[in-house]
């Protein structure tokens, strides 16, 4: 299967401002776009309520929203601060959780539940790396008795307690060894630990260009063999600060790990440095699709403080720039230009008018009344 473009459905616009996953998906598709990650608050917000009942409901008419505007649903995300629990009675209310978040996805008609790594404190969560294993062995198992089988793609967060390396997360995932549970690699993430230090004034770690070379070639070497097992990418970059992320910064946050403040705020699409982008994202991204091999979902999980605003023109604004990101990063790895040809050609007025997107998104609004 060629590489396809996706976004999340956060990043066309959090909820709380205002904008109904209807305008999401509606944006998403007149832009090209070929696929969503659905946020679960996404899907309360749009079910109306968080009960299972609603829950399912919800879900089956986003399918159908979905259908309708030819969005396919990578995965449903994200599965949050479940693995190396301390309070294990809490893990037993996580696995509960996770066998509704199951039909959930069978409704979707989605095979893939995404869990990042946990960043509770760390009395929450364990070191103990072989708990990590168990607990995330657990929800593999309760996966492959599913028809059809639900798969899980772990992903490291920059700012995660004790999982905040590619490396670590990849090991785990071996050592897991099931076949439903493979690696979220995300370009952020990756990047965000090992060469951006938010809290700098250049906004560089140390020595971060020679480790960067460094992951990148042990990254081939270790996945190239099992390339199975990315189960998608996101691609994202990173807006370098004029200050640093330190107290009296605007978007410092006493209870947030810098990186974590700096992802909710600054995260930019693929080769936007007009925007101040300056991570090195084409490396890994090239290294991969074009050294690995990897072709399936490349996602756009975007969060940004322009998500914060109230007006609809933010979610096409942010659909547009995500088109654009994904020809940008076409052309400068060479794809197959044809990936996209089809959908660009909707974009363009040519497939679908936007008066047919404004009737599908109508049609749906009333069919939840």
């Amino acid at each position: 299967m060629p590489c396809r473009p996706a976004i999340s459905s956060m990043s066309l616009g959090r909820c709380y401002a205002g904008h109904s996953l209807q305008q999401k998906l509606a944006m998403a598709s007149k832009h090209g776009l070929q696929g969503i990650e659905l946020f679960y608050e996404d899907l309360v917000d749009h079910a109306g309520s968080d009960s299972a009942s609603d829950l399912l409901a919800g879900a089956a008419s986003v399918r159908d929203l979905c259908c309708s505007l030819n969005l396919d649903i990578i995965c449903l995300q994200p599965f949050m601060h479940y693995e190396g629990l301390v309070d294990r009675g809490r893990h037993n209310e996580r696995i509960e959780e996770m066998k509704l978040w199951m039909k959930l996805g069978h409704v979707l008609r989605t095979d893939i539940i995404q869990v990042p790594s946990s960043f509770l404190s760390r009395d929450q969560v364990s070191p103990d790396t072989d708990l990590i294993v168990d607990d995330l062995r657990e929800l593999a198992d309760l996966g492959l008795q599913q028809r059809p089988v639900i798969r899980f793609a772990y992903e490291s967060l920059s700012w995660g307690t004790y999982v905040d390396r590619w490396e670590t997360c990849w090991d785990i995932v071996q050592r897991v060894d099931r076949s439903n549970l493979g690696i979220c690699l995300d370009t952020f993430n990756i990047l965000g630990r090992i060469y951006a230090d938010p809290t700098s004034k250049t906004g560089i770690l140390v020595g971060a260009e020679e480790e960067v070379r460094a992951s990148i070639q042990r990254l081939v070497d270790r996945i190239k063999p099992y390339k199975e097992k990315i189960f998608f990418i996101q691609v994202v970059d990173g807006e370098r600060l004029e200050q640093p992320l330190l107290p009296g910064h605007a978007f410092y946050d006493a209870e947030q790990p810098a990186r974590m403040s700096w992802s909710r705020n600054c995260r930019l699409f693929y080769g936007e440095t007009e925007r101040g982008a300056y991570l090195p994202v084409k490396d890994v991204v090239h290294a991969i699709i074009k050294e690995i091999g990897y072709e399936g979902w490349i996602s756009m999980e975007l969060f940004n403080r322009a998500m914060n605003r109230k007006d609809n023109a933010v979610v096409e604004e942010l659909a547009e720039r995500a088109a654009i990101a994904w020809t940008k990063m076409g052309r400068d790895l060479q794809l197959d230009p044809g990936t996209m040809h089809d959908r660009l050609e909707r974009a363009d007025g040519s497939r679908r008018e936007e008066s047919e997107v404004r009737e599908v998104v109508k049609e749906a609004e009333f069919a939840r009344l």
